[in-house]
Protein backbone atom coordinates (compact mmCIF):
# COMPACT_ATOMS: atom_id res chain seq x y z
CA UNK A 1 0.00 0.00 0.00
CA UNK A 2 2.81 2.21 0.98
CA UNK A 3 4.76 1.86 -1.78
CA UNK A 4 1.78 1.58 -4.47
CA UNK A 5 0.77 5.27 -2.73
CA UNK A 6 4.33 6.63 -2.90
CA UNK A 7 4.59 5.92 -6.70
CA UNK A 8 1.46 7.37 -7.38
CA UNK A 9 2.54 10.89 -5.74
CA UNK A 10 5.81 10.86 -7.41
CA UNK A 11 4.41 9.84 -10.43
CA UNK A 12 1.72 13.23 -10.43
CA UNK A 13 4.05 15.46 -9.53
CA UNK A 14 6.37 14.50 -11.86
CA UNK A 15 4.02 15.06 -14.53
CA UNK A 16 3.13 18.58 -12.95
CA UNK A 17 6.63 19.66 -12.47
CA UNK A 18 7.68 18.49 -16.24
CA UNK A 19 4.99 20.77 -17.68
CA UNK A 20 6.14 24.32 -18.36
CA UNK A 21 4.56 26.80 -16.43
CA UNK A 22 2.98 30.00 -18.60
CA UNK A 23 5.80 32.21 -15.81
CA UNK A 24 8.51 29.83 -16.36
CA UNK A 25 8.27 30.24 -20.25
CA UNK A 26 7.81 34.06 -19.68
CA UNK A 27 11.31 33.72 -17.85
CA UNK A 28 13.31 31.59 -19.95
CA UNK A 29 14.83 32.52 -22.87
CA UNK A 30 13.59 30.97 -26.21
CA UNK A 31 14.82 28.19 -28.02
CA UNK A 32 16.11 24.78 -26.70
CA UNK A 33 19.66 25.32 -26.13
CA UNK A 34 21.35 24.36 -22.49
CA UNK A 35 21.50 27.40 -20.18
CA UNK A 36 24.56 28.53 -18.35
CA UNK A 37 26.34 26.18 -15.82
CA UNK A 38 27.18 27.24 -12.49
CA UNK A 39 29.56 24.24 -11.66
CA UNK A 40 31.56 25.59 -15.66
CA UNK A 41 31.61 28.90 -14.67
CA UNK A 42 33.80 27.86 -11.14
CA UNK A 43 35.73 25.60 -13.51
CA UNK A 44 36.38 28.90 -15.86
CA UNK A 45 37.61 31.31 -12.23
CA UNK A 46 39.42 28.36 -11.25
CA UNK A 47 41.53 27.62 -14.57
CA UNK A 48 41.96 31.33 -14.05
CA UNK A 49 43.41 31.54 -11.16
CA UNK A 50 46.20 28.83 -11.82
CA UNK A 51 46.92 31.01 -14.91
CA UNK A 52 46.99 34.23 -12.79
CA UNK A 53 48.50 32.84 -9.47
CA UNK A 54 50.32 29.65 -11.49
CA UNK A 55 52.52 29.21 -8.63
CA UNK A 56 50.21 29.10 -6.04
CA UNK A 57 47.04 27.35 -7.49
CA UNK A 58 49.76 24.86 -9.73
CA UNK A 59 52.64 23.18 -9.55
CA UNK A 60 54.96 25.34 -9.07
CA UNK A 61 57.79 24.86 -12.43
CA UNK A 62 61.40 24.77 -12.28
CA UNK A 63 62.10 26.90 -15.54
CA UNK A 64 59.76 29.15 -17.49
CA UNK A 65 59.54 26.44 -20.54
CA UNK A 66 57.38 24.20 -18.21
CA UNK A 67 55.39 27.11 -16.89
CA UNK A 68 54.57 28.29 -20.33
CA UNK A 69 53.55 24.57 -21.04
CA UNK A 70 51.02 24.37 -18.18
CA UNK A 71 49.70 27.84 -18.52
CA UNK A 72 48.74 27.08 -22.12
CA UNK A 73 47.28 23.81 -20.88
CA UNK A 74 45.19 25.89 -18.33
CA UNK A 75 44.35 28.46 -21.18
CA UNK A 76 43.12 25.96 -23.83
CA UNK A 77 40.41 24.79 -21.58
CA UNK A 78 39.72 28.26 -20.54
CA UNK A 79 38.72 29.13 -23.53
CA UNK A 80 36.43 26.13 -24.40
CA UNK A 81 34.63 26.64 -21.56
CA UNK A 82 34.46 30.11 -21.30
CA UNK A 83 33.69 30.36 -25.43
CA UNK A 84 30.97 27.85 -24.32
CA UNK A 85 29.39 29.37 -21.56
CA UNK A 86 29.41 32.52 -22.93
CA UNK A 87 27.40 31.19 -25.81
CA UNK A 88 24.79 30.08 -23.31
CA UNK A 89 25.21 33.50 -21.19
CA UNK A 90 24.08 35.59 -24.70
CA UNK A 91 21.05 33.96 -24.95
CA UNK A 92 19.51 36.08 -22.39
CA UNK A 93 20.43 39.05 -24.94
CA UNK A 94 17.17 40.47 -26.09
CA UNK A 95 19.52 41.96 -29.14
CA UNK A 96 21.43 38.91 -29.97
CA UNK A 97 19.91 36.52 -32.81
CA UNK A 98 20.39 32.99 -32.81
CA UNK A 99 23.02 32.88 -35.48
CA UNK A 100 25.47 35.71 -33.57
CA UNK A 101 25.73 33.97 -30.54
CA UNK A 102 28.39 31.44 -31.15
CA UNK A 103 30.81 33.99 -33.44
CA UNK A 104 29.94 36.87 -30.61
CA UNK A 105 31.03 34.10 -27.69
CA UNK A 106 34.18 33.70 -29.93
CA UNK A 107 35.11 36.84 -30.09
CA UNK A 108 34.17 37.68 -26.39
CA UNK A 109 35.89 35.10 -24.91
CA UNK A 110 39.46 35.78 -26.91
CA UNK A 111 38.92 39.31 -26.02
CA UNK A 112 38.61 38.32 -22.38
CA UNK A 113 41.61 36.49 -22.65
CA UNK A 114 43.35 39.52 -24.05
CA UNK A 115 42.67 41.70 -20.72
CA UNK A 116 44.22 38.48 -18.66
CA UNK A 117 47.29 40.37 -18.20
CA UNK A 118 46.03 43.39 -16.88
CA UNK A 119 43.61 41.53 -14.73
CA UNK A 120 46.95 39.82 -13.29
CA UNK A 121 48.31 42.92 -12.74
CA UNK A 122 45.41 44.83 -10.65
CA UNK A 123 45.54 41.42 -8.89
CA UNK A 124 49.23 41.75 -7.83
CA UNK A 125 48.06 45.59 -6.72
CA UNK A 126 45.34 44.50 -4.81
CA UNK A 127 47.86 41.74 -2.91
CA UNK A 128 50.23 44.75 -2.30
CA UNK A 129 47.33 47.04 -1.09
CA UNK A 130 46.01 44.23 1.90
CA UNK A 131 49.85 43.01 2.50
CA UNK A 132 50.51 46.39 3.09
CA UNK A 133 47.38 47.00 5.35
CA UNK A 134 47.34 44.48 7.58
CA UNK A 135 50.47 43.96 10.33
CA UNK A 136 48.76 40.89 11.09
CA UNK A 137 49.62 39.45 7.51
CA UNK A 138 53.27 37.77 7.54
CA UNK A 139 53.88 36.95 4.08
CA UNK A 140 52.31 37.71 0.61
CA UNK A 141 51.18 34.13 0.14
CA UNK A 142 49.44 34.01 3.08
CA UNK A 143 47.32 36.77 1.71
CA UNK A 144 46.91 35.03 -1.86
CA UNK A 145 46.18 31.75 0.20
CA UNK A 146 44.05 32.64 2.78
CA UNK A 147 42.47 36.69 2.62
CA UNK A 148 38.61 36.75 1.30
CA UNK A 149 39.98 39.78 -0.26
CA UNK A 150 41.86 38.24 -2.71
CA UNK A 151 39.36 35.42 -3.73
CA UNK A 152 36.50 38.18 -4.24
CA UNK A 153 38.29 40.19 -6.29
CA UNK A 154 39.55 37.47 -8.65
CA UNK A 155 36.01 36.93 -9.22
CA UNK A 156 34.80 40.66 -9.32
CA UNK A 157 37.47 41.40 -12.03
CA UNK A 158 37.29 38.52 -13.81
CA UNK A 159 33.66 39.26 -13.90
CA UNK A 160 34.24 43.16 -14.73
CA UNK A 161 36.00 42.73 -18.06
CA UNK A 162 32.72 40.02 -19.12
CA UNK A 163 30.89 42.98 -17.32
CA UNK A 164 31.78 45.71 -19.67
CA UNK A 165 31.85 43.18 -22.79
CA UNK A 166 27.70 43.14 -22.20
CA UNK A 167 27.91 39.25 -21.39
CA UNK A 168 24.70 38.50 -19.37
CA UNK A 169 23.99 36.36 -16.16
CA UNK A 170 27.18 34.30 -16.55
CA UNK A 171 29.29 38.05 -14.35
CA UNK A 172 26.73 37.42 -11.82
CA UNK A 173 27.02 33.97 -11.55
CA UNK A 174 30.75 34.61 -11.13
CA UNK A 175 30.54 37.44 -8.37
CA UNK A 176 27.96 35.71 -6.84
CA UNK A 177 30.03 32.47 -6.16
CA UNK A 178 32.62 34.41 -4.41
CA UNK A 179 29.80 36.72 -2.54
CA UNK A 180 28.19 32.85 -1.05
CA UNK A 181 31.83 32.35 0.09
CA UNK A 182 32.98 35.15 1.34
CA UNK A 183 30.03 37.23 2.57
CA UNK A 184 31.62 40.13 0.62
CA UNK A 185 28.73 41.54 -2.09
CA UNK A 186 30.45 43.16 -4.79
CA UNK A 187 28.46 43.85 -8.20
CA UNK A 188 30.50 43.19 -11.78
CA UNK A 189 29.82 46.62 -12.81
CA UNK A 190 31.55 48.64 -9.98
CA UNK A 191 34.61 50.19 -10.80
CA UNK A 192 37.74 49.41 -8.83
CA UNK A 193 40.85 51.16 -9.05
CA UNK A 194 44.26 49.77 -8.02
CA UNK A 195 45.65 48.81 -4.70
CA UNK A 196 42.34 47.86 -3.57
CA UNK A 197 41.92 46.27 -0.05
CA UNK A 198 39.22 44.87 1.77
CA UNK A 199 40.21 43.81 5.90
CA UNK A 200 38.39 41.01 6.76
CA UNK A 201 35.68 41.89 4.41
CA UNK A 202 32.45 39.70 5.88
CA UNK A 203 28.94 41.88 4.79
CA UNK A 204 30.90 44.67 2.71
CA UNK A 205 28.36 45.48 -0.11
CA UNK A 206 29.40 47.87 -3.26
CA UNK A 207 26.71 48.22 -5.69
CA UNK A 208 26.77 48.48 -9.43
CA UNK A 209 27.53 52.08 -10.08
CA UNK A 210 29.77 52.48 -7.54
CA UNK A 211 33.40 54.01 -8.24
CA UNK A 212 36.57 53.55 -5.93
CA UNK A 213 39.85 55.17 -6.88
CA UNK A 214 43.45 53.98 -6.15
CA UNK A 215 44.49 52.80 -2.65
CA UNK A 216 41.08 52.51 -1.12
CA UNK A 217 40.82 50.17 2.36
CA UNK A 218 37.76 49.16 3.40
CA UNK A 219 36.85 47.47 6.27
CA UNK A 220 33.88 44.76 7.68
CA UNK A 221 30.27 45.62 6.96
CA UNK A 222 30.86 49.00 4.78
CA UNK A 223 27.81 49.78 2.20
CA UNK A 224 28.72 51.64 -0.80
CA UNK A 225 24.73 51.71 -1.54
CA UNK A 226 21.89 53.95 -3.30
CA UNK A 227 20.04 55.98 -0.97
CA UNK A 228 17.06 56.09 -3.23
CA UNK A 229 15.30 54.95 -6.64
CA UNK A 230 14.03 56.98 -9.81
CA UNK A 231 11.57 55.94 -12.10
CA UNK A 232 10.13 56.76 -15.01
CA UNK A 233 6.72 57.49 -16.20
CA UNK A 234 5.37 53.77 -16.40
CA UNK A 235 6.60 53.33 -12.93
CA UNK A 236 9.69 51.09 -13.79
CA UNK A 237 12.97 51.73 -12.26
CA UNK A 238 15.93 53.63 -13.85
CA UNK A 239 19.29 51.77 -13.92
CA UNK A 240 21.29 55.12 -13.49
CA UNK A 241 24.52 56.46 -11.21
CA UNK A 242 22.99 56.01 -7.73
CA UNK A 243 26.26 54.42 -6.14
CA UNK A 244 29.23 56.43 -4.16
CA UNK A 245 32.21 57.65 -6.04
CA UNK A 246 34.94 57.10 -3.36
CA UNK A 247 38.18 59.23 -4.54
CA UNK A 248 42.25 57.74 -4.20
CA UNK A 249 43.60 56.93 -0.70
CA UNK A 250 40.40 56.95 1.37
CA UNK A 251 40.04 54.56 4.16
CA UNK A 252 36.38 53.42 5.42
CA UNK A 253 35.72 51.51 8.52
CA UNK A 254 33.86 48.86 9.71
CA UNK A 255 29.67 49.05 9.52
CA UNK A 256 30.09 52.60 7.83
CA UNK A 257 27.33 53.28 5.07
CA UNK A 258 27.87 55.40 2.24
CA UNK A 259 24.96 55.76 0.48
CA UNK A 260 23.88 57.72 -2.95
CA UNK A 261 25.60 59.51 -5.63
CA UNK A 262 27.85 61.12 -3.21
CA UNK A 263 31.58 62.12 -3.10
CA UNK A 264 33.97 60.75 -0.44
CA UNK A 265 37.33 63.36 -1.31
CA UNK A 266 40.64 62.16 -1.32
CA UNK A 267 42.86 61.44 1.60
CA UNK A 268 39.83 61.44 3.80
CA UNK A 269 38.80 58.46 6.50
CA UNK A 270 35.33 57.65 7.60
CA UNK A 271 34.46 56.33 11.07
CA UNK A 272 33.19 53.33 12.14
CA UNK A 273 29.01 53.08 12.30
CA UNK A 274 28.62 56.50 10.40
CA UNK A 275 25.84 57.01 7.78
CA UNK A 276 27.10 59.46 5.24
CA UNK A 277 24.40 60.73 2.71
CA UNK A 278 26.18 64.14 1.46
CA UNK A 279 29.70 64.82 0.12
CA UNK A 280 32.49 64.43 1.64
CA UNK A 281 35.65 67.53 1.08
CA UNK A 282 39.03 65.97 0.30
CA UNK A 283 41.46 64.89 3.40
CA UNK A 284 38.16 65.07 5.75
CA UNK A 285 37.78 62.85 9.05
CA UNK A 286 34.34 62.00 9.60
CA UNK A 287 33.71 59.89 13.04
CA UNK A 288 31.10 59.60 15.44
CA UNK A 289 29.55 62.51 18.20
CA UNK A 290 29.79 61.47 21.59
CA UNK A 291 28.13 58.72 22.84
CA UNK A 292 24.20 59.54 24.24
CA UNK A 293 23.31 57.31 27.21
CA UNK A 294 19.00 56.53 27.30
CA UNK A 295 17.48 54.58 29.98
CA UNK A 296 15.36 51.51 28.90
CA UNK A 297 12.73 52.06 31.90
CA UNK A 298 8.86 51.69 31.02
CA UNK A 299 10.62 50.76 27.43
CA UNK A 300 12.09 54.68 26.90
CA UNK A 301 14.91 54.59 24.23
CA UNK A 302 14.13 51.44 22.52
Amino acid sequence: MEQTRKNEVLLRNVELLSRHTEVELAMMPAGTAPLPSVEEVRRIVSLSKDIIFTDYFHKRQSDEQMRSYHIGESMEQLYELLLRQVARGLQFCEDCSEGDVHSAAEDITLRFIDQLPEVKRLLYTDVEAMFVSDPAATNYGEVIYCYPVMNTMTHFRLAHVLHMMKVPVIPRIITELAHSRTGIDIHPGAQIGEYFAIDHGTGVVIGETAIIGNHVTLYQGVTLGAKSFKYDANGNMLNIPRHPIIEDHVTIYSNASILGRITIGHHSVIGGNIWVTNDVPPYSRIQQGKAIEATFQGGLGI
